[in-house]
């Protein structure tokens, strides 16, 4: 199995009613459920946003320096994501089709190799 991250961008959300986002959000949390029947599912949050920002952490001067809220100097930052565990890339971009459709916004599959495979200097190419 492989594990693979299904992540959007909160720019790519539609300006959406407090209705309409309560709404793609119990459908996102229906494909969420689904994932977990089918024993795919790893972790989610489907709420990254200002509001759940701890800190941020700059190391470029060679220590950690931590400041309060996001480190954004655009307006991309991750808005949600899914970890599914998967055989590969096939089911990956099946469940990121079924939480796109759910929610009504794009989904972007990202591969995470296995510690053998970084261990090793390979990565996996999973079938596309």
């Amino acid at each position: 199995m492989t594990t693979y991250l299904i992540a959007f961008n909160d720019e790519w959300v539609p300006d959406l009613t407090l209705e309409e986002l309560r709404a793609r959000g119990k459908a996102g949390r229906a494909v969420i459920e689904e994932m977990t029947t089918a024993g795919v599912f790893v972790f989610s949050d489907g709420g990254l946003d200002a509001s759940t920002v701890v800190c941020s952490v700059d190391a470029s001067s060679g220590s950690p320096v931590f400041t309060d809220g996001p480190y954004v100097e655009t307006k991309e930052h991750l808005g949600g994501f899914a970890v599914v565990d998967v055989p590969d890339d096939a089911e990956a971009r099946y469940w990121a089709g079924r939480i796109a459709v759910a929610v009504g916004w794009p989904q972007e599959v990202h591969r995470f190799p296995t510690f053998a495979q970084l261990m090793s200097g390979t990565r996996s190419q999973g079938s596309t």
